[in-house]
């Protein structure tokens, strides 16, 4: 699937987002592990991810090729700052009506608007690809994403008191989300 759209960030800056390719590799790689040492609030910690620069590449292309699967970039000033993509819960005929939705954007980024631009193009893509359901999980401390979440219409469909066990501080409460595309029944 591909994307390419710009975005007017909250300081005014324009910011690339586009379907990852096989050349943002390393790029995807390296945002990946940044993000992933900035916050415990995401499923993995960065020496838990052993792809390889290629491998990243691999993806984004399959990524790329796929009808209804998508990994985003978010490019501001040439340096690629988050990613967020959908990919199908499963191709069953019971479930490949459901997507799954995952994000993750450099600390340094916050609050400039790339997450909500990202969770959005998400939410237009999984609508393209013909996904009725759009889902996600988020630790129920991460305030600020779950308030993003429901401005964008993701409802509460239950809670997981020990969905996460951090090394850092124990057991954390994972919020499950869902966002319905009013197609009809």
């Amino acid at each position: 699937m591909e994307y390419n759209s710009t975005v007017t960030l909250k300081d005014g800056r324009a910011c690339i987002l586009r379907n990852g390719t096989a050349s943002d590799g390393q790029a995807l790689l390296d945002v990946f592990n940044l993000t992933h040492k900035q916050t415990d609030f995401l499923l993995t910690y960065p020496e838990e991810h052993r792809y390889t620069a290629q491998q990243e590449a691999d993806f984004l292309q399959e990524k790329t090729n796929s009808a209804d699967e998508i990994e985003l970039l978010a490019e501001l000033d040439g340096k690629v700052v988050g990613s967020a993509g959908i990919g199908c819960v499963g191709r069953k005929e019971k479930i490949r009506h459901r997507a799954e939705f995952g994000i993750s954007v450099d600390k340094a980024y916050w609050g400039l608007g790339i997450g909500r631009a990202l969770t959005k193009a998400c939410i237009e893509c999984a609508k393209k690809a013909g996904y009725i359901q759009l889902e996600l999980e988020v630790v129920a401390e991460n305030s600020s994403a779950i308030t993003l979440y429901e401005s964008v219409g993701f409802e509460e469909y239950g809670r997981n008191p020990k969905g996460f066990r951090s090394r850092y501080t124990g057991w954390q409460e994972v919020v499950l989300m869902r966002l319905d595309f009013d197609i009809g029944e």
